[in-house]
């Protein structure tokens, strides 16, 4: 398929469009990941003649291709666990068990690989929408998108907060003495301080038995 895309174009009667829709209808029916990089590689060799060649039209419609590539590698990538286990690929490839194993029998890099399945991760139609602009960004930027950040935990916000708040009273306990400090309350206060320092005390307790880490 890949073979039909031209290497030496000549720009003036290039049919860009009817080229990139071909290109569309392929890749996203193609189910090998060697391929996937084959139309990624050439693309990519396609836009350095388009940029060589000061014809922005053409680069544009090489970065689609390339976009497109590249995702469809990463959605390929992502049938296999990369911790091991096999999620069950459409090719039946029983063999090849983790995605590093299929990556290198396709001649994927690791960086390759980790970048097709970032940007398999950009949702359809944020894909769409970037790689149909003017200016279609490149695929480190597209991969940088699809970073998957996991989400902050219900308490973060609070735990950030009472990180500071216990890293002061550390500071505190050791430059001052307990005993110094707790002959220094005053008998009418003393009541009040020991029901918070009991609150505290039960809190703590809770807390460092589920802390993890």
């Amino acid at each position: 398929m890949l073979a039909n895309l031209p290497t030496n174009v000549d720009i003036s009667r290039a049919r860009l469009p009817a080229t990139y829709e071909q290109a569309k209808v392929a890749l996203a029916s193609c189910e090998r990941i060697d391929e996937c990089k084959d139309w990624a590689d050439k693309a990519e060799a396609l836009a350095t003649y388009a940029k060589m060649a000061d014809d922005d039209t053409l680069r544009a419609l090489a970065d689609r291709i390339q976009a497109r590539a590249v995702r469809r590698m990463g959605e390929l990538l992502k049938d296999f666990d990369g911790r091991g286990s096999h999620w069950g690929s459409k090719r039946g490839d029983a063999h090849i068990s983790t995605r590093a194993e299929v990556s290198k029998a396709s001649g994927v890099s690791r960086d390759q690989a980790a970048t097709a399945i970032r940007v398999a991760n950009i949702p359809a139609e944020q894909f769409d929408a970037v790689v149909e602009s003017d200016k279609p960004p490149s695929v480190t930027a597209l991969a940088e998108m699809g970073k998957k950040r996991r989400p902050l935990p219900e308490g973060f916000k609070p735990a950030t907060h009472l990180i500071s708040t216990v890293k002061r009273f550390a500071e505190f306990c050791q430059q001052n003495d307990a005993a110094l400090v707790a002959g220094g309350v005053m008998s009418a206060e003393a009541a009040e301080l020991r029901s918070m320092v009991a609150i505290i005390d039960g809190w703590l307790d809770r807390f460092i038995i589920i802390l993890k880490g």
